[in-house]
């Protein structure tokens, strides 16, 4: 094992005992309703404790992805960052303040308020199957750091920072992740000086003036490919609604004016960090070129640049990065799977036993994220596109019907989230897996969604049959216009639109635009089927499994 091996996994294993401790001694802080505190901090967190959470969560993640990606495409990896920062903003804007007004935790806790255990059971399940892919995207980048700096080969690397992971997670809570989270942004501080020193150095300065001459192709803004670019937005946009560790996160704050000021600080934070990746990747990519995994090139050009402890202190920052997005990843699936899918099972299951579920679940997500680790270890942004894919093509319906159309009955949600489920897995099935190259150049991400949205609609227009009422309304019937007009314009500037990647993004528009057409024209006779009338407070709903 060499040197900067030995000072990584010393300052990991010392940082990691460092959390777990400081968490176990939050554990034991008294507090009034312990599954509140469990799973929303007894909403407590001031502005820049959700600044903090947010940089963490996405700031993280968006660097190792840039950091890749700008290593096999150039600055074009920049628009995956802007994509996320745009989301960040509009759940600042847009949601905070609502949903801190229902009270809710989880996606799922929204589908299943709306429509009953069975749906809560089916997208409890499908949220907690995505996120171990979201956390493998960043654990992937400090086991590559590992797997190049001991003799410890890629799977065992995954399966030791995996098993880190766990024991930083098993203290659990969203106190701890609060703290956990602030902990990790100063890492991520330390990390962009070593990072900015290994730039500054005579190799790294080197790399950087041989850009333009030996690879101007990573200068090109558009490198990535359109229809890549468009699918980023496109997915973190409709991730807007659905970014559910997000929630947990800023729904723990004080007062929903706190937790918007948070998100908004979050983003301006995020900024340097992602131009960093980018410029960092890019030098690797000079220096290093030979290679098609630049989580394996990024180590291999600091080693060259560095002494060994500043290496260390760089992985050091991977590895806050992989705790800050990974580690709330984790516990919100857990959250999912252990409290919303446990409660959909059992519907009188106490508080300690929803808490107790939850910890028992992070144990098996994180077994399910060391097998996606081992099925696919290069790509890591490959991960999430996938999970949102995935997740995305589930919730989506369902949560807009939720906020807005009563009409929707459970059959339709259930059915929505399998059909749209199903259709993401196939579409990738059909594109063989590939990273951009898609069936009929179409992103699975707008085939999940597409179907989602569609089925929803048709399932509830058939099951409503007698009880639905049409009326006149001018802004369906723009939308039915637009719904009607899209597909005629798609089809005619299909030469331009298909090879810029937007026949997608634009079927899912009129998905989207049947979906407000049938919200504002047709109406339910009486209370809708298939639907939970009772609204609880979070308090209880964290805490108690009545449905």
């Amino acid at each position: 094992m060499s040197a900067v091996g030995l000072w990584t996994l010393g300052l990991a294993a010392a940082y990691t005992a460092f959390l777990v401790l400081a968490n176990r001694r939050l554990a034991r802080r008294p507090a009034e309703d312990r599954a509140a505190a469990f799973f929303v901090g007894g909403r407590r967190f001031s502005a820049w404790t959700v600044a903090f959470c947010i940089t963490g969560l996405f700031s993280g993640s968006s660097f190792i992805s840039v950091l890749e990606l700008s290593y096999l495409t150039g600055v074009s990896a920049l628009w995956y960052g802007v994509a996320e920062t745009v989301q960040i903003l509009l759940i600042a804007l847009l949601l905070v303040k609502p949903l801190r007004k229902r009270l809710v935790v989880t996606v799922t806790g929204i589908i299943g308020d709306r429509f009953g255990r069975a749906p809560k059971l089916v997208a409890g399940t499908i949220t907690a199957i995505t996120f171990p892919m979201w956390s493998v995207a960043t654990t992937i980048a400090f086991a590559s750091a590992l797997h190049v700096f001991t003799a410890l080969s890629l799977p065992l690397s995954v399966t030791v920072t995996a098993v880190l992971l766990l024991v930083f997670l098993s203290a659990g809570g969203m106190q701890s992740v609060g703290f956990n989270q602030t902990m990790n942004c100063l890492l991520f501080a330390v990390m962009a000086v070593v990072g900015v020193i290994a730039l500054l150095s005579a190799p790294g300065r080197a790399a950087l003036a041989e850009l333009p001459v030996q690879r101007p192709d990573l200068l090109d803004p558009l490198a990535t490919g359109p229809a890549l670019i468009l699918a980023w937005f496109g997915t973190f946009l409709v991730n807007v609604p659905l970014a559910q560790a997000a929630f947990q996160m800023s729904l723990s704050a004080r007062s929903p004016e706190e937790g918007q000021r948070g998100m908004v600080r979050a983003a301006a934070l995020g900024a340097p960090f992602i131009v960093l990746g980018a410029i960092i990747g890019c030098a690797a990519a000079i220096a290093v070129p030979s290679g098609d995994r630049g989580l394996e090139a990024v180590p291999r050009f600091l080693a060259e640049v560095l002494p060994a402890p500043l290496v260390a202190l760089f992985f050091l920052g991977i590895w806050a990065c992989a705790l800050g997005w990974a580690g709330p990843c984790q516990f919100s699936g857990a959250t999912s799977l252990g409290r919303d899918v446990g409660s959909a099972l059992r519907p009188h299951a106490t508080a300690e036993q929803l808490v107790r579920w939850t910890r028992w679940s992070l144990v098996a997500l994180t077994a399910l994220m060391i097998l996606f680790a081992v099925l696919r270890t290069e790509q890591s942004a490959w991960w999430n596109i996938l999970a949102w894919t995935l997740r995305n093509g589930a919730t989506l319906a369902p949560v807009l019907a939720a906020f807005a159309w009563p009409l929707a009955t459970r059959t339709a949600a259930g059915s929505s989230m399998i059909a749209g489920f199903g259709a993401g897995l196939a579409w990738y099935q059909l594109s063989d897996w590939s990273v951009n190259d898609f069936h009929l150049g179409v992103h699975p991400v707008w085939v999940g969604m597409i179907v989602n949205v569609i089925v929803l609609v048709l399932v509830t227009l058939v099951q409503a049959g007698s009880r639905a009422t049409w009326r006149a309304d001018r802004g369906g019937v723009l939308a039915l216009s637009g719904a009607l007009v899209l597909p005629v314009v798609t089809a005619l500037g299909a030469p331009v639109l298909h090879p810029l990647g937007l026949t997608g993004p634009l079927v899912l528009v009129t998905a989207v635009l049947v979906l407000v057409a049938a919200v504002r024209t047709v109406r339910a006779v009486g209370p809708p089927s298939g639907t939970v009338e009772s609204r609880r407070p979070l308090e209880q709903t964290a805490g108690s499994a009545a449905d």
